[in-house]
């Protein structure tokens, strides 16, 4: 693939993913005006009923569609996951660009939100998913990129390992506490802390396996 083609390629995941993240925040803005109309902040009035089924089923069609597009884009199995990192990451901060176009909501990067559904709620500031997403978005592009030049990214044990001790840590900040998610009550304060953390993690697995790739050719 020349260097045109993979701009293209890349333009075009870029759009679509800027797409379903307004219509992701589109379903956002009619889900607050139906539950929240008195503002959105914690601690939140739970869906108890099966509109909260249909979330999941919606959360989940979203990251078989970004999967989809990024099988398309890749030809090889980390080519795909990388690709797919980088429609996660653009999809995820456009959503929170779109809800600011709709709704001047957030106010600032420290404002709570539910972020995901599976397996359980996750919540917390703002400023958290978006600085992975921005992790996501470099790296994915330095993967994508060594696979364009033909060079074969291939992470070692050791970097999988600390990619999965980095994502446990993470997602425990997001889940921790089950108060507030589940018996609506005010969230505890962030874990910033793990998330430097897990983002450090994230990047020393990317580096260990990075460097080592022969760029011979």
């Amino acid at each position: 693939m020349n260097n045109d083609s993979f701009i293209y390629k890349i333009i075009w995941l870029t759009i679509f993913s800027i797409a379903m993240a307004f219509v992701e925040s589109a379903v956002v803005v009619y889900l607050r005006a139906i539950f929240y109309s008195d503002g959105f902040a914690f601690p939140l009035k739970a869906m108890v009923d099966y509109k909260i089924f249909v979330e999941v089923l919606r959360e989940s069609a979203t990251m078989f569609m970004l999967l989809s597009v990024a099988c398309l884009a890749g030809r090889k199995g980390w080519e795909r996951f990388a690709y797919f990192m980088m429609c996660f990451a653009i999809w995820d901060i456009f959503y929170y660009v779109w809800l600011k176009v709709l709704l001047d909501w957030p106010s600032s990067l420290l404002e709570w939100d539910v972020l995901f559904l599976i397996p359980l709620p996750w919540i917390g500031p703002v400023i958290a998913p978006v600085s992975i997403s921005l992790l996501m978005i470099v790296l994915g592009l330095f993967i994508v990129a060594d696979f364009q030049k033909g060079h074969d990214f291939r992470p070692s044990l050791l970097s999988i390992i600390l990619a999965l001790a980095g994502t446990i840590i993470v997602l425990y900040t997001f889940m921790y506490d089950m108060d507030a998610t589940l018996h609506q009550q005010m969230p505890k304060p962030y874990r910033y802390d793990l998330l430097i953390v897990g983002n450090a993690l994230y990047v020393a697995a990317f580096l260990i396996s990075y460097l080592k790739v022969d760029r011979k050719l």
